[in-house]
């Protein structure tokens, strides 16, 4: 009973000064964002929680696990990824929800019954808050993934070099998943572009073991299974005299100290092979 007089309390408390309160709440937060949303959106997105939570409370009491609060938890979820697409830290988001206790604490913790009420719902509040952190996470994760995934695409272009010719330059460290998106582009421009041949360059690359050998060998082999002659541009000094330490081979794939070698011995490639074409029909 004493808990069923609490949620009576709340409710009545929150349905008869909603007004009063959700303005209260908006200017607390706007307060703590410094101005960075307007008072017209924080009305809006902090009125629609508002009025969810108050017909949660009344239908379903103050557990936030039931399905009376699915809508709240959902405005909550949408609450938290906008903030987190706007640059806003969880303390700031998770802030949005807890400035509604400093709202409700003076009209409510005013006797006995009124505080056990206030405590109760500030459980809630808590509860409520803590989602929306999970909810931010979620979202800087999806964020970073995504943008990590854009730079990658940026870090590996195939551009078209001549009629026939396209380049690879690579720069930074290569591993399993840039050789991957190496290979989805490098194959799609060669059927774009219809190339034969394609330059790997590795002027950028700072050092060659044996894991970035087997990536560059890998590459090559699916460029070949295409049809397309491969050559490894870029093999300075140094990477040459690590790569004979490491007994690493490049069987006969054809290697060039500078990319301009590399597209001269493609370009003579293709010259050759259409020579030959024009003899076997005549």
């Amino acid at each position: 009973m004493a808990a069923e007089s609490n949620t009576h309390l709340l409710v009545e408390t929150l349905a008869a000064n909603r007004d009063a309160f959700l303005d209260r709440w908006v200017r607390v937060v706007g307060d703590d964002l410094q101005g960075r949303l307007s008072s017209a959106e924080l009305g809006r997105e902090l009125g629609e929680l508002y009025d969810s939570i108050l017909a949660a409370v009344t239908e379903g009491g103050l557990d936030g696990r039931t399905e009376q609060f699915g809508e709240a938890r959902s405005l909550l979820i949408e609450l938290s990824r906008s903030r987190a697409r706007q640059g806003f830290t969880p303390t700031e988001t998770a802030r949005s929800v807890f400035a509604l206790k400093e709202v409700l604490e003076p009209a409510l913790a005013t006797d006995e019954q009124g505080a056990r009420t206030y405590l109760q719902f500030a459980r809630l509040l808590d509860d409520l808050a803590l989602l929306t952190t999970e909810a931010y996470i979620r979202t800087r994760e999806e964020i970073i993934s995504s943008q990590a995934e854009q730079l990658l695409e940026l870090s590996t272009p195939v551009v078209k070099l001549w009629d026939g010719v396209v380049g690879v330059p690579l720069v930074g460290t290569l591993d399993s998943a840039r050789t991957q998106v190496v290979m989805e582009k490098l194959l799609q421009t060669l059927v774009d572009s219809d190339s034969t041949h394609a330059i790997i360059d590795i002027t950028g690359v700072p050092t060659v073991d044996t894991q970035v050998a087997q990536h560059l060998l890998k590459t090559v082999v699916a460029a070949r299974m295409m049809g397309a002659q491969c050559i490894i541009s870029g093999i300075r000094p140094q990477i040459a005299q690590t790569i004979v330490a490491l007994g690493i081979e490049f069987g006969d794939i054809p290697t060039n100290s500078s990319l301009a070698d590399a597209l001269r011995q493609a370009l003579t490639e293709i010259a050759r092979d259409a020579e030959d074409d024009v003899k076997g029909l005549l």
